[in-house]
């Protein structure tokens, strides 16, 4: 699928904005990505609360393979066929997909507060005081010799 194809595609939804990613595109609306078309499909961002969509549409998860193994990501699942026919209801998928993101980005968030919050300060002083006796140290022997 070319750029063209997929901004005409989702003409219902609205403006999306489209960038190389991988061996296809991201597309993205209010810089938050929900769908992928890569050489395998269009993948939908999907979550808890719209994947039996999915699945009752018989779609699948995005998936790779790898030399040892597959690798299922089960954040993007597979745009139903019949809806690159019908763009009033790919609209409605999008809009869905882009939902799933948004709730993604909000559950991220507070994980990366804690962690930054974890690390503990104290470590950074050692190390700069360890530096400063190393150079320290080896002035003396400099002078020494």
């Amino acid at each position: 699928m070319d750029r063209e194809f997929l901004i005409d595609l989702f003409a219902d939804f609205g403006p999306v904005t489209i960038r190389k990613m991988f061996s296809g595109y991201g597309i993205s609306a209010d810089g938050t990505n929900f769908a992928l078309s890569l050489r395998a499909g269009l993948f939908l961002r999907a979550d808890e609360v719209t994947i039996p969509d999915f699945e009752a549409e018989g779609s699948k998860p995005f998936q790779y393979s790898t030399r040892a193994k597959t690798v299922v990501v089960n954040s993007y699942w597979e745009l139903p066929a019949r809806l690159f026919d019908d763009s009033a209801e790919l609209a409605q998928w999008a809009r869905a997909a882009l939902a799933a993101a948004q709730r993604a980005k909000v559950k991220k968030r507070p994980k990366a507060k804690k962690a930054a919050a974890k690390k503990p300060a104290k470590k950074v002083a050692p190390k700069k005081a360890a530096a400063k006796k190393r150079s320290a140290h080896k002035a003396a022997k400099k002078t020494v010799r």
